[in-house]
């Protein structure tokens, strides 16, 4: 009876180890993969709203080891992308609808297809600034917009003006066939159908040169200045009689420096093969300024230096209008076929002192 429980526990170990004889839950058995299947498909959209057009596709399903997405727009090998489980593709979509196809495939091989609406809406452009330049009848024309891919302009001067294709970041020229204010346009355009627009007002003036009469408003006569308390003014002629009977001139009033002035870029440069001489008209309010001279010098030569073409010429009289004669030939070291793109006034550049006031009108190029 003893030896019963140990014959029964070997038995038992026996058993044991023929049941040890394979790991657990590890077979030859791979059937399994030919009964995986994909179960709740599904697409994540992330459509951008910068207007790229940029739609971020994140597909999913359980049990896919791979997918393949389908955009729905163009063709090619562009057309499409295979996508692993927990990434996503970008496409960059036109305004518009379209029917995205995602084919979910298993490990086995089987597929599963589905289908997702898609609507790529463009916002409409924001804070558009428009940049204007002109010379004389050019206007140079850049915008700039948040949201735009690009731009219309309309210069204004013209009925049923056609828009002008404007790309971002590029400049358009225009040339006026007058002189006037006119309204600019830009129309932003997003890509798609929405759109925005702002205007400006641009000035369109004729040539800047001599003869200078300050008479036209087509002409913006410019007189930059320097010099603490240098100013320059188009006004109402203060006398007109004598010599000068026009309406308006032009008012110097000095800044405290001796080297204080004006300065005056000009459209059409002043030429010296068509005259050496430059006369002005000139009055003087007040008889201390007697003897006080008035400076024309210019500027911007085609060949010599500043410094060279300068002039003075003293005032004789008071209270009456005087030409005041600038001869430019006489300096020996302008060429005869020199160009200044600049004209500058000083007057009494000896001494400071601010305050001075004189007048001066009819600038013209003569022999």
């Amino acid at each position: 009876m003893k030896k019963f429980p140990i014959i029964f526990s070997i038995s038992t170990f026996m058993l044991v180890g023929v049941g040890c004889s394979k790991i657990e839950g590890i077979d030859d058995d791979l059937s399994f993969l030919n009964s995986s299947k994909t179960a709740k498909p599904n697409s994540i959209f992330d459509i951008s709203n910068d207007n790229s057009g940029n739609v971020k596709i994140t597909p999913t399903a359980e049990g896919a080891s791979s997918f393949v997405v389908n955009f729905g727009e163009g063709t090619g090998a562009g057309a499409s992308a295979v996508v692993s489980p927990g990434n996503s593709v970008t496409h960059a979509y036109p305004e518009g609808s379209y029917t995205v196809t995602i084919v979910a495939k298993s490990l086995s091989g089987e597929e599963t297809t589905n289908t997702y609406p898609l609507q790529v809406t463009y916002r409409a452009p924001e804070n558009i600034e428009i940049t204007t330049s002109s010379t004389v009848h050019v206007l140079k024309v850049k915008a700039a917009a948040l949201y735009a891919k690009s731009y219309m302009v309309y210069f204004g001067d013209a009925a049923n003006e056609t828009g002008t294709p404007l790309a971002a970041g590029a400049e358009l020229s225009h040339e006026y066939a007058n002189a006037g204010t006119y309204t600019v346009k830009v129309v932003a355009l997003s890509g798609g159908a929405a759109t925005a627009e702002n205007t400006t007002e641009v000035t369109i003036y004729d040539a800047f040169g001599l003869p200078i009469t300050f008479e036209s408003s087509a002409i913006n006569y410019f007189f930059g200045t320097f010099g603490d308390g240098q100013q320059f003014q188009k006004v109402a002629n203060p006398s007109a009689s004598g010599l000068n009977t026009s309406a308006m001139v032009g008012k110097f009033t000095r800044g405290n420096q001796g080297w204080s002035g004006t300065y005056s870029p000009l459209d059409n440069p002043i030429d010296m093969s068509a005259g050496k001489k430059i006369k002005v008209l000139a009055y003087n309010p007040s008889p201390s300024l007697v003897g006080k001279k008035l400076n024309v010098e210019l500027e911007n030569g085609s060949s010599i230096s500043n410094g060279i073409a300068v002039l003075k010429t003293a005032f004789t009289t008071s209270g009456a209008w005087e030409e005041l004669v600038f001869d430019f030939g006489a300096i020996s070291g302008i060429p005869a076929s020199e160009k200044f793109g600049q004209l500058v006034l000083r007057f009494n550049d000896a001494t400071d002192g601010a305050g001075d006031v004189i007048y001066v009108d009819n600038f013209r190029l003569t022999n």
